[in-house]
């Protein structure tokens, strides 16, 4: 299946279309299925000279924002649901990145479809299978180079994989190259697509995958850049996160 599992709509700040604009574009596309991932402190402080003008961390409102914007989605996967599949994510920010985009892990996203997180491997304290526990939905990797990571942690990459499949944990493969990113791709990315031995590792570990454009301008998008990369990933025998 084609699928896009990252991108961003005017809920997010740095994002500036309607989520109709985002999901439309991924149609006219190809894209099969399309993940709208929007950053939590976009949707949590719903708007950007409230969060700009606050000093203290923020999410007092986060209950209610969460569950508008999970309505909102909800009703455009409805809308689009004979041209596409629009599946419900959040991206998340995690503990000492900062505190005013911090997510406040307590906040119930259960009924969310999966979430992202962002670099777990620049916080040392997070531990991700207690963080998956905690927002108790399908959760992946983003921006990420899991096999430093594994290192770092002086883990085996194969043993790491193998607890993250377990756990329902997927690893993104981010393709971003717009302007938004300076048109700078993922070293990460491109060694893996590059690597068979880091192919087979993922492959006999039975940790999945997801393909992620990062889009925030759907001026920017290249549905032909997720599609190639979801098409290679199929090739090589691992599967993606919504198969």
């Amino acid at each position: 299946m084609l699928q896009d599992l990252h991108s961003h709509t005017y809920y997010s700040f740095c994002g500036k279309d309607t989520p109709e604009a985002v999901v439309e574009a991924a149609i006219a596309g190809g894209i099969e299925l399309l993940g709208i991932t929007d950053h939590c402190h976009g949707i949590g402080n719903a708007r950007l000279d409230v969060f700009f003008s606050q000093s203290n961390t923020l999410g007092r409102e986060y209950g209610r924002t969460l569950r508008r914007y999970f309505d909102h989605i909800n009703l455009i996967r409805e809308k689009y649901a004979e041209k596409i599949k629009v599946v419900r994510g959040i991206e998340l920010t995690l503990a000492d990145h900062n505190a005013r985009t911090e997510f406040p892990l307590g906040e119930d996203i259960s009924y969310f479809d999966y979430c992202l997180i962002e670099n777990p491997d620049q916080t040392p304290d997070i531990d991700i299978f207690r963080y998956q526990e905690a927002v108790k939905c399908p959760m992946g990797v983003a921006h990420t180079d899991l096999f430093a990571y594994a290192k770092d942690k002086g883990v085996e990459p194969y043993r790491l994989f193998g607890e993250m499949a377990k756990a329902g944990i997927f690893w993104e493969m981010n393709v971003s190259y717009d302007s938004i990113h300076s048109y700078r791709e993922h070293p990460y990315m491109l060694r893996f697509f590059e690597d068979p031995e880091q192919q087979a590792i993922v492959r006999e570990s039975g940790l999945r995958l997801s393909v992620g454009f990062d889009g925030h301008r759907v001026e920017d998008y290249l549905p032909e850049r997720i599609k190639d990369y979801c098409r290679s990933i199929t090739a090589m025998g691992i599967k993606l996160q919504f198969e």
